[in-house]
């Protein structure tokens, strides 16, 4: 399915704790945070909404997802992380909003270093870090615990000196 060109990144409001809430429905949400209900959704929206390295991936104005940074100002380091509602994945929409919070983060964000992670037996996680231009440099064994059992965790970099990715960005809106 070809992406949605109305695809739009915007900064994730208060307001999207109903849409937050529904994609935390999905069972392999458990581990992008403690959302349960509308209450606990609101705290998880509220707290993006002060995160100025936090965007929502959004659709005629509905968010479908997120990609955000965990910022180390000191050492102008990002962690980047993503999720996106299940009725809107395989669409490209993913690859395409890392691609472009990346590039922004690594080149109006003042960041330097990017990096990222994901479980070893999710590929899919694994080319959106790959389309958004990281590459691979390791492999954390046995790091996470997920539902009892240990999982190995392939590990990815990107610097500002790297060349950036042929994904193409969405647009991307201070608001």
């Amino acid at each position: 399915m070809p992406p949605e060109p109305f695809a739009v990144l915007r900064r994730v409001r208060p307001n999207d704790s109903e849409a937050i809430l529904q994609a935390f429905a999905a069972p392999d949400m458990s581990r992008q945070g403690d959302v349960h209900d509308l209450a606990s959704a609101a705290t998880y929206a509220q707290r993006l909404s002060e995160n100025p390295f936090a965007f929502g991936l959004t659709t005629d104005g509905t968010l479908h997802g997120v990609v955000a940074l965990n910022v180390d100002h000191e050492n102008r380091l990002g962690w980047l992380w993503y999720w996106t509602h299940p009725s809107h994945r395989q669409r490209g929409l993913t690859k395409r909003a890392a691609a472009t919070v990346a590039n922004w983060a690594l080149s109006d964000g003042g960041l330097e270093r990017l990096e990222l992670g994901h479980r070893a037996n999710n590929p899919a996680s694994g080319r959106i870090a790959q389309a958004a231009g990281f590459i691979q440099e390791g492999l954390e064994r046995k790091k996470f615990l997920v539902d009892g059992d240990r999982v190995d965790v392939l590990t990815y970099g990107r610097l500002r000196t790297d060349p950036p990715p042929n994904t193409p960005d969405l647009p991307l809106t201070a608001t």
